[in-house]
C-alpha cells in the first residue's frame, strides 16, 4: 500500500460497494458507475478483490451529498488528483470547524466551495 493510500485509509473510515449505492438509491448500477465516469463521484479500488468502493460520507438516501459534484468540479479543474481531493476532502480544518465532506453534508457547501477555489488558483 502507498503512501498516500495508507493515509486515505486512516482519514476515510466507512466505504460503501457500488452495487450498495445503486441498490440504496433506487437506480441501476450502471448508473452509479456512470457517476464515477463522469467524475460526479470518486471511487477507490480497494480490499482484497480490489473492488470499486466510494467513501459512505458521500452518500445519503437520495442521491449525492448537495454541493459535492460541484466541489469535485472545482478541484479536478484546479487539477487535483482524486487522492489529494480525498485527502483534502476528509481532513480536519480547524478554520472551517471539521473536515470539509462534514461541512458539505451540514450544508455548509458555498465555503467549501470558495476555499476550494482559492486551492485552485
Amino acid at each position: 500500500m502507498s503512501e498516500t493510500e495508507t493515509k486515505i485509509e486512516s482519514l476515510v473510515r466507512d466505504w460503501v460497494y457500488l452495487p450498495d449505492i445503486s441498490e440504496r438509491w433506487g437506480v441501476l448500477v450502471t448508473e452509479v458507475r456512470q457517476m464515477v465516469k463522469d467524475h460526479q463521484l470518486i471511487a477507490v479500488r480497494r480490499g482484497p478483490n480490489r473492488s470499486l468502493q466510494v467513501p459512505a460520507a458521500f452518500i445519503e438516501d437520495d442521491g449525492l451529498v448537495k454541493h459535492l459534484a460541484g466541489t469535485l468540479t472545482v478541484l479536478r479543474d484546479g487539477r487535483f488528483s482524486d487522492e489529494e481531493i480525498l485527502e483534502w476532502l476528509f481532513t480536519e480544518d480547524p478554520s472551517l470547524p471539521g473536515s470539509p465532506i462534514q461541512a458539505l453534508r451540514e450544508n455548509r457547501g458555498t465555503e467549501v466551495k470558495r476555499r476550494a477555489q482559492a486551492m485552485s488558483l
